[in-house]
């Protein structure tokens, strides 16, 4: 009798320990499991979507870009107990090629604020259509609030004849010859939007021709020059 007890005995209990042992298992596995799946899952997620919006980041606005700090202006804001006080940045931005873009962005401090401006700025880049890639094709007015703005082309070797936000626009587009003349206002925003008003405004011979049905050089040849000479100049057009 006592040894089929103990017989009976026995089974039951690695049976307990087996339910202990399984519960013990099961309970920090099961943590480990669940804590460590969703930890791996987060990162690799994370990891990846950020990698992802990089590269699109980087294939949309180019690898070289030129960034100019045109202006830094101290604001406060007026709250309960006092001021507080950030800064406002401008800056311009451009790829040297005939694109750029200007933002504006306000932080608590100077570093966040010329970030946040350089990031609007990536966003508002506009396109302008350049003569021989270092002037433009033809004179235009802009116009915004008090500022009026005049922009030439010029011959090769006059460099950009401009002041102030004005140069900074031409170096960011590429501009190699340019003369301009600003009248009216002094400020920086005003000016910059006033010299895009212009730029938005430049035709290039080859969209003229194409939206009106006929050749560049047949457009060229109405200036008085010859079919040669208008035909050279209409091949050396690459926009």
């Amino acid at each position: 009798m006592a040894d089929e007890n103990d017989i009976q005995a026995q089974p039951g209990a690695p049976a307990a320990v087996e339910g202990g042992e399984q519960s013990e298992n099961r309970g920090p596995g099961r943590g480990r499991g669940r804590g460590g799946d969703r930890n791996r899952g987060e990162r690799g997620g994370r990891g990846r979507r950020d990698d992802r919006r990089g590269g699109n980041r980087d294939e949309e606005q180019g690898e070289e870009l030129i960034e100019k700090l045109v202006h830094i202006n101290r604001v406060s804001k007026t709250v309960k107990g006092g001021k507080r006080f950030g800064f406002a940045a401008l800056v311009v931005v451009g790829d040297g090629k005939g694109r750029a873009g200007f933002g504006h962005g306000k932080a608590r401090e100077v570093p966040e604020a010329i970030s946040k401006a350089t990031a609007s700025a990536k966003k508002a880049m506009v396109r302008v259509p350049l003569k021989e890639g270092r002037t433009l094709h033809h004179d235009g007015l802009g116009h915004f609030g008090a500022g009026k703005v005049t922009v030439r082309s010029a011959p090769a070797g006059t460099g950009i004849i401009a002041g102030g936000p004005m140069r900074a626009v031409f170096e960011s587009l590429g501009v190699a010859d340019v003369v301009t003349k600003s009248n009216g206002t002094s400020n920086p925003y005003n000016m910059i939007r006033a010299t895009f008003a212009a730029l938005g405004e430049q035709v290039s011979p080859k969209a003229v021709a194409q939206r009106r049905g006929k050749k560049v050089a047949d457009l060229l040849r109405r200036g008085g020059a010859s079919a040669e000479v208008a035909q050279a100049d209409a091949e050396a057009i690459a926009e």
